[in-house]
């Protein structure tokens, strides 16, 4: 994890945060196609932020003739984040019993954001990936949201001994999105987000500008 900044560094929470206050919009009404994995009854997952839409949007149109951008996941209820960061945690503790909660915290930063400065919460990040033509997804070395146990570290971006094709898949993706304005998170290929506190830390912005917001 060398020079990674994770989720659960101080330097993110530190962050300050003024609210702009725009509002969530469905992806799906603008074209995008939207994966249903993730796929809540009021549809939230499918929700970002207008000028996350509008960044996306602008990395869909950069794509070469062929490969199509997938929607997996964008906004994630504060709730449902805190479910996600206590099971992974409980995960971790319950394989590494001797850890203390200052370890556990910032390992299970690696996958999960600390549910305070969650970029899915504040409707901030997309989980993305690359389709072809036809609707299969491109090899990207490992499933989306692959935890760094199970894929062994390869769910990292730059992750080294992926296939040259996986590496170049991942390669498209990280072009597009990083010309529309958008940061990866560097332990989730899929991970992107435009707004947040990780975002303007990343980008030496002096605030994030979106935070928690409630449900659409």
């Amino acid at each position: 994890m060398s020079g990674i900044v994770l989720m659960s560094d101080r330097r993110v929470a530190a962050i300050a945060l003024q609210e702009c206050g725009e509002n969530l919009v469905d992806v799906r009404v603008h074209g995008v196609r939207a994966d249903d994995r993730r796929h809540d009854e009021a549809g939230a997952y499918a929700h970002v932020r207008q000028g996350v839409l509008t960044r996306l949007l602008h990395a869909r149109s950069l794509l070469p003739t062929g490969v199509r951008l997938l929607f997996i996941e964008g906004y994630r209820p504060l709730a449902l984040q805190r479910r996600y960061f206590e099971e992974y945690s409980g995960r971790l503790a319950r394989a590494h019993p001797d850890w203390q909660a200052a370890e556990l915290r910032e390992a299970a930063g690696r996958f999960v954001s600390p549910p305070e400065i969650a970029p899915h919460s504040a409707g901030a990040a997309v989980d993305v990936t690359l389709i072809d033509h036809a609707g299969r997804e491109l090899d990207m070395g490992t499933r989306v949201n692959a935890d760094p146990e199970e894929s062994n570290g390869a769910c990292y971006t730059d992750a080294p001994g992926l296939s040259t094709r996986a590496r170049t898949n991942r390669a498209t993706l990280k072009a597009v999105l990083s010309a529309a304005g958008l940061v990866n998170y560097p332990t989730e290929w899929w991970h992107w987000s435009f707004g947040d506190r990780y975002w303007a830390l990343q980008t030496r912005q002096p605030a994030a500008c979106y935070g928690p917001v409630e449900p659409p």
